[in-house]
């Protein structure tokens, strides 16, 4: 029987020409692919694929299929969801670093309630998971940004929560000042070339600091780790739930002059189905 899973998996196949990595992006095995694609061709009595080639390789009917699944799958796309097929069924959502554990802990209290959701995670840079949410490798992603037209037409931005910036350093070290420590402790700074980075490098840039640079890293929890042990200092988004401020190795101080802010927010197709998903998602995550 032809299903409409079937039809998903066929243009994941399609769009990367291998059935291991529309595996990954199925969130099914490799065998299942190939069960489901066979499973297709006897229902449609159709060869899709030219099982002599070495990779996948569509035949001249299954190009001419993967044509049609495509413009049907727009089509479903597009049709209002109901309440009741919204908590199921399968679905990709992506995520930066510093959220996914947070995001792992929302959708595991949501699959409590609704098992017959299958939810695979995945993580990159903000600006790496909007391609993959346009391209529709992924269904939605929690990423750091902002609505600032910056976003593809095809994509909408949802805005969840922001993080202040801060100074994090060891409790070994002394005095009020940021200026100060900034310019005498070795600096730990975050990636520059993502937005969390460019975020941090602008505030210093608007105070007019310029810190004592020691080390340039991708991962805010490694530079914690190197804070903790008081191996140098740091400008960082204080994550939500991350427990920083109870933490008897760190030491929070805000930067001289105004506020300055990390906005979180989840990116999706505008014709996204999952609408009641994404808000539900959405809606913990701010908890």
């Amino acid at each position: 029987m032809l299903t409409l899973r079937m039809l998903r998996t066929l243009q994941a196949v399609a769009r990367s020409g291998s059935f291991a990595t529309a595996a990954e992006k199925t969130a099914l095995t490799q065998a299942a692919v190939s069960l489901q694609m066979r499973g297709l061709e006897e229902a449609l009595g159709r060869q899709i694929f030219d099982r002599r080639a070495r990779q996948v390789s569509l035949t001249r009917e299954g190009r001419e299929i993967c044509a049609k699944v495509e413009h049907i799958l727009a089509l479903i796309d597009e049709l209002p969801a109901s309440a009741g097929d919204t908590m199921r069924g399968s679905i990709i959502i992506g995520a930066v670093v510093s959220v996914i554990g947070a995001l792992s802990l929302a959708v595991a209290h949501l699959k409590m309630g609704h098992p017959e959701l299958e939810v695979r995670l995945t993580s990159a840079r903000s600006n790496e998971l909007a391609r993959m949410v346009e391209d529709g490798d992924v269904d939605l992603a929690v990423v750091v940004g902002s609505a600032d037209g910056s976003l593809h037409e095809p994509l909408a931005w949802t805005p969840l929560y922001e993080e202040p910036l801060m100074l994090v350093t060891s409790r070994a070290t002394t005095g009020d000042d940021a200026r100060r420590i900034l310019r005498e402790r070795g600096f730990l700074r975050f990636d520059r070339r993502v937005p969390t980075g460019v975020v941090i490098d602008h505030a210093l840039r608007e105070l007019g600091i310029e810190p004592l640079e020691y080390l340039e890293l991708n991962s805010i929890e490694t530079i914690v780790s190197l804070v903790r042990n008081d191996v140098g200092v740091s400008v960082l988004p204080v994550l939500r739930g991350g427990k920083w401020q109870s933490d008897p190795n760190l030491r929070l101080m805000p930067l001289p002059g105004r506020p300055f802010i990390r906005m979180v927010g989840m990116i999706h197709r505008k014709a996204h189905k999952q609408t009641l998903l994404t808000q539900t998602i959405a809606d913990m995550l701010r908890r």
